[in-house]
Parts: C-alpha cells; sequence; structure tokens
C-alpha cells in the first residue's frame, strides 16, 4: 500500500524526464550544429586573424618599428621622393582600351622601317611603362598562388615571425641561456626574412621576368600608339579667359581693319 501511493509520484518524475530528454537533445544538437556551420567557423577564423595583427601591430610599435622607419623616410632626399612619387602617379596608368588600341583602325602592325621602330619603343616604353610594370606583378602573383612551394615556405616564414613576436613579449627574447633584444631580433629575423624569400622566389622571379618581358616586348614592338603622342606634349590650362571688348580676335586683326 505504501508503494501503490508512490506511483503517481514516480510517474511524474519519469514523464518529466522523458519530455525533457528531447528539449535537451535538440539544445546540444543546435550548439554542436553553430560550431560546426561554415559561418560560424569563418567568424572564429577571422577573429583569430584579426587578433594576430593587433598583435603583431602592438609589438611593431613597441619594438621601434615606426622610428626606423620614419629615419630611413628622413634620409631619403626630397628630390628622390618627389621622382619616385611621380613615376607611380595614377595619370601614368593607361586604360584597357589605350593599351589594346579598341576602337583604333590598325592598332597592331609590323613597322619596317628602323627609324620609325626606335621611336616606336621609346614611345611605348615611356607611354606604358606603368602597364607592363602591373602585367609583371600580377604574373608574379599568379605564379606564386599556384606554386605550393612557394606558399608552404612563406606560412613557415609568417610562423616564425609570430614565435619570435610572441616569444619577445618581456622585450627580450630567450633562447637557451642567451637573452637577445627583442629590436635585435626583430633585424635579424628580418635579414633572414630577406634570403629566405630570394631563396623561395628566385625561381618565380625569372620566370615572371621572362614571360613579362615577352609579352611587354611583342606589345611595344606591335602596338602603334603615335596617335596618343600629344598627351605628352598635352599643357594644362589655367587662370580666367579675358574676354573684355578690346580682345583681338572680337575686333579683327589690323590687316582686317586696313
Amino acid at each position: 500500500h505504501h508503494h501503490s501511493n508512490n506511483r503517481p509520484l514516480l510517474n511524474g518524475i519519469i514523464g518529466f524526464n522523458r519530455m525533457s530528454a528531447p528539449l535537451q537533445r535538440t539544445a546540444s544538437s543546435k550548439n554542436r550544429y553553430n560550431m560546426a556551420t561554415p559561418e560560424g567557423g569563418t567568424a572564429n577564423t577571422m577573429s583569430s586573424i584579426v587578433g594576430l595583427v593587433n598583435t603583431a601591430k602592438e609589438k611593431w610599435d613597441t619594438s621601434g618599428g615606426n622610428e626606423v622607419m620614419g629615419k630611413v623616410s628622413a634620409a631619403i632626399p626630397e628630390s628622390t621622393k618627389k621622382y619616385v612619387s611621380g613615376i607611380f602617379k595614377r595619370e601614368h596608368l593607361r586604360t584597357l582600351t589605350v593599351f589594346f588600341g579598341i576602337g583604333e583602325e590598325r592598332p597592331f602592325y609590323i613597322e619596317k622601317t628602323p627609324s620609325l621602330l626606335v621611336e616606336r619603343l621609346r614611345h611605348n616604353a615611356a607611354f606604358f611603362y606603368l602597364n607592363y610594370f602591373l602585367l609583371t606583378a600580377i604574373l608574379f602573383c599568379l605564379t606564386l598562388v599556384i606554386s605550393p612551394s612557394a606558399i608552404i615556405g612563406m606560412a613557415l616564414l609568417a610562423a616564425a615571425w609570430m614565435w619570435v613576436i610572441r616569444a619577445s613579449q618581456t622585450g627580450a627574447l630567450k633562447i637557451g641561456g642567451i637573452s637577445i633584444p627583442q629590436q635585435t631580433a626583430t633585424i635579424v629575423m628580418g635579414i633572414i626574412s630577406i634570403f629566405a624569400l630570394l631563396y623561395l622566389l628566385s625561381g618565380i622571379f625569372w620566370w615572371t621576368l621572362f614571360t613579362s618581358g615577352f609579352f611587354c616586348a611583342v606589345h611595344a614592338f606591335m602596338r602603334d600608339a603615335s596617335m596618343h603622342k600629344d598627351l605628352e606634349d598635352a599643357v594644362a590650362m589655367e587662370g580666367d579667359l579675358q574676354m573684355g571688348e578690346d580682345a583681338a580676335f572680337l575686333n579683327g586683326s589690323p590687316v582686317d581693319q586696313i
């Protein structure tokens, strides 16, 4: 009789557990779904990348990198800065329409006269130099993307940089019993990075230089851009145009008045 009185209570507890079990499984499955979704993984990856970038920026600032770059920039003459900035002006980058002569009657043909061919090469080299530089840079990036060894090497180099940055958070890099100042470690790592990049990218560099040089040479030989020579002689006209009653072209020339 005592067990019969407790049976409704036991049935209620069992029923509540049965009802709550699916809810618990649903909540846990939602959590697993949120962790497994591409959006969740992308958000975690982006937050990790942002954290690494911020850490690298802070270590760069504390290691005196900005001061070194400022001293290097101050040591460069102003004339050299103006010359370099003038080379990479946006106005010197020709559009695809001009580069390929779209809409022109004969944009490409072989020039057989040696003097005219030399003049064409000189003009195209001066007129399209920024386009040739951009073409070389694009080919270099595309070649780098399809080179697994270069990508792995650059990834290892980036990992080495992150290790140096994290290991020198206290202001010094400790290797065994040797303590290296952070600024010295950064300079040494920079020198190692230069030689590592030269080793990793040497094959890509020469292949890119040869390929882009071939395409640029063919374009310079074949492209007739003589109609664009007037752009080099263009003069910017500034100021107000005086349109008074005494303007010579309004009143006529002295010969007409006679």
